[in-house]
């Protein structure tokens, strides 16, 4: 009885996960998805809890076995419960990278403890060889990205001289010490080749570019969610491998999705070719730049038919989503038309924009994806770039750069463009910004909420009553 309501608690909540999935898929339908995914994965606990708390008959009750359960899931219930209340969006990114990396450790100490288990059976050897080597490989690599985001690393990329032939040497002796591993079952191979994948994760994601980072997070959710997969083969849990083979499914398509709109091969980011486009090279002399005060920039917006807003980072960083969407309502009333122009990899993980301006309750019709809006740019009055910097720099368009072949949004080529930033210093990217040096181009510097709201003081009356 037991059994048969185990297993069928697992085809609820792998439907649940499919529900979810689709749900997150479309911005008006993410909080059901979420609340799906929430509900999937409470019953698939509960009746992982039930297998354990209630054996089957003629089986002992397995008391060591309740006290880890209910000890790892209470420890794991308190740490996840206090990260997501302390945790703000702009340190959502780096948090999924931590999470990746705990997915990638889980499947390793899977792998070794169903290889000590004893069985002799050469499948699943095998999966216990792949799914070991896949966790490894997770769990470094998330551990690098989360470096990167947190800025506790260079963004830059580690081009070690001669890399590829590392890269393709080392998973060369991992194949072969899977023909020693599984004929043999010694750990000697399990273990250096652990060691292998350990190291292969570090260079892979190292190699990899700040600019590039959101890709890498969307397939370290791929290889997290194919480590789960093998983890459910290795203990023969049906829920496991089904929620293991969407994750890593869906984050495989979402990685395929990006590269193409950024023009970067699918395959480089599976072997860690990023980073390889160019550098930084000498420092390029763009000449003087213009500044203009928030006064400034109201006037501006007060006279602008068409305005484009282009969020970044440094948006999410000041947290200054709200004053820009009072922003949007009062140039709105004064006549003016508004959009947001989103790039594929603005911020530091898909959709991260999105998911700000549906904070601040942007209409969600008038947020554009960067293939619908690019065009519009030269018949806009006024281009507002708040805190982004690699997603409009022109020097994607040249050879020899970090960011080179990146489809970017072209921003400069509006009647006139205003820049938002604390400082002139370079992007996530560390590539100097040609845009700031134009002619139609001003940077209003300081922080872009103090800016924004300065700017809604200012601006004429006949706008300043959306505030209302």
């Amino acid at each position: 009885m037991m059994t048969n309501f185990v297993h069928a608690t697992y085809i609820v909540s792998g439907l649940l996960f499919i529900f979810a999935l689709a749900g997150l898929s479309r911005f008006q339908t993410s909080k059901r998805g979420n609340a799906f995914g929430i509900l999937g994965m409470a019953l698939a606990l509960i009746a992982t809890v039930a297998s354990v708390v209630s054996p089957e008959e003629g089986e002992a009750l397995d008391t060591l076995g309740i006290i880890l359960l209910v000890g790892a899931v209470s420890i794991g219930a308190v740490v996840g419960i206090r990260k997501a209340l302390k945790v703000e969006m702009t340190g959502m990114p780096e948090l999924i990278a931590l999470l990746h990396s705990f997915v990638g450790l889980a499947a390793v100490l899977v792998g070794f403890n169903s290889y000590l288990e004893g069985s002799a059976d050469t499948f699943h050897l095998a999966e216990v060889y792949i799914g070991i080597f896949i966790g490894a490989v997770t769990f470094t690599g998330s551990i690098v990205a989360w470096g990167k985001l947190s800025e506790k690393l260079p963004s830059r990329p580690l081009t070690l001289p001669g890399r590829h032939w590392m890269n393709l040497a080392a998973i060369l002796l991992i194949v072969g010490m899977a023909f020693w591993f599984v004929p043999t079952r010694s750990i000697i191979p399990l273990i250096l080749m652990t060691i292998l994948a350990l190291l292969l994760g570090i260079h892979l994601v190292a190699a990899i570019g700040g600019a590039d980072m959101p890709v890498v997070i969307s397939m370290l959710n791929s290889y997290s969610g194919w480590a789960a997969a093998f983890a459910g083969f290795m203990l023969d849990s049906s829920v496991l491998i089904v929620t293991g083979a969407l994750v890593g499914a869906s984050g495989a398509i979402l990685s395929y999705i990006m590269c193409r709109a950024m023009n970067r091969s699918f395959i480089s980011v599976i072997l860690g070719g990023f980073g390889e486009t160019g550098s930084t090279g000498p420092a390029t002399d763009y000449g003087d730049y213009r500044e203009f005060s928030t006064a400034e920039v109201a006037a501006e917006l007060a006279e602008a038919r068409s305005v484009i807003i282009v969020p970044g980072y440094g948006m999410a960083v000041a947290q200054a989503q709200y004053p820009v969407a009072e922003l949007t309502k009062a140039l709105e009333a004064n006549g003016s038309l508004v959009r947001f122009a989103i790039h594929p990899v603005a911020g530091r993980l898909p959709g991260h924009m999105n998911v700000l301006l549906a904070e601040a309750h942007v209409s969600y019709d008038i947020v554009l994806e960067m293939d619908e809006i690019n065009d519009d740019f030269p018949e806009t009055d006024v281009v507002l770039v708040i805190g982004a910097n690699d997603t409009v720099n022109p020097s994607a368009m040249e050879p020899g750069t970090p960011i080179s072949g990146m489809p970017v949004l072209h921003a400069w080529e509006a009647k006139q463009v205003v820049v938002f930033k604390r400082s002139m210093n370079p992007g996530y990217a560390g590539v100097e910004n040609p845009l700031f040096f134009k002619e139609n181009t001003a940077m209003c510097f300081g922080d872009a909420k103090a800016s924004v709201q300065a700017i809604l003081a200012s601006l004429p009356a006949g706008a300043e009553t959306a505030r209302v």
